[in-house]
């Protein structure tokens, strides 16, 4: 049986998953299993697909960027397939690996692509660098710092740290810690 297995980082990209869907179930999938999560979040549609594949069954994906985020993920995803003795096919390059050169050009080709991810990860560290050498680069806003006011005038007024954490939107552990700060300013400028 073949199974299909699609997947888009975000609910935005609709269309992509419809030509998944359309592309996996073109080339014969009976089973789909889909779902609009990054990568590096639980991919609990993947989860049911590896559980759900048998001996002899493909799972199928449209790329190898659906399916691993890393060479280590894809390792572990075709070590989850081949004890189940299932095998995998990957439409985009015409791999599957049922066969020894499939599964040695899989190989080659997750390590590629770990490569070419690694270095734009490299490429936009330096870009960073160089823009907060040249103070264009600022990073995230501090968003429960920039709330300290309102998280001390409120604890002064008697509330609770999760509730200041609800009426302002920021983290409990957040308000502890601009509780904190401010304990220590105090305790600084009366010693």
């Amino acid at each position: 049986m073949l199974v299909g297995y699609a997947r888009t980082s975000t609910t935005e990209q609709a269309a992509g998953l419809d030509a998944q869907r359309r592309d996996l179930k073109a080339s014969g999938c009976e089973e789909l299993f889909e779902e609009q999560v990054s990568s590096v979040q639980r991919r609990e549609e993947l989860e049911k697909a590896l559980k759900f594949v048998r001996k002899g069954d493909t799972l199928v994906v449209t790329k190898l960027d659906r399916l691993a985020r890393s060479v280590p993920d894809l390792v572990k995803i075709m070590e989850r397939l081949e004890g189940r003795g299932a095998s995998l096919r990957i439409l985009a390059m015409n791999l599957d690996t049922n066969t020894p050169t499939g599964r040695l050009l899989l190989n080659l080709v997750g390590s590629v692509a770990q490569f070419e991810r690694e270095v734009m990860l490299e490429r936009q560290r330096e870009g960073i660098a160089k823009a907060k050498e040249e103070g264009k680069y600022k990073g995230r806003a501090m968003t429960a710092r920039a709330k300290s006011d309102d998280v001390l005038r409120l604890y002064k007024a008697g509330k609770g740290a999760s509730e200041i954490a609800v009426k302002l939107g920021i983290g409990r552990a957040s308000v502890y810690r601009i509780l904190k700060d401010q304990q220590h300013r105090y305790e600084n400028t009366v010693t």
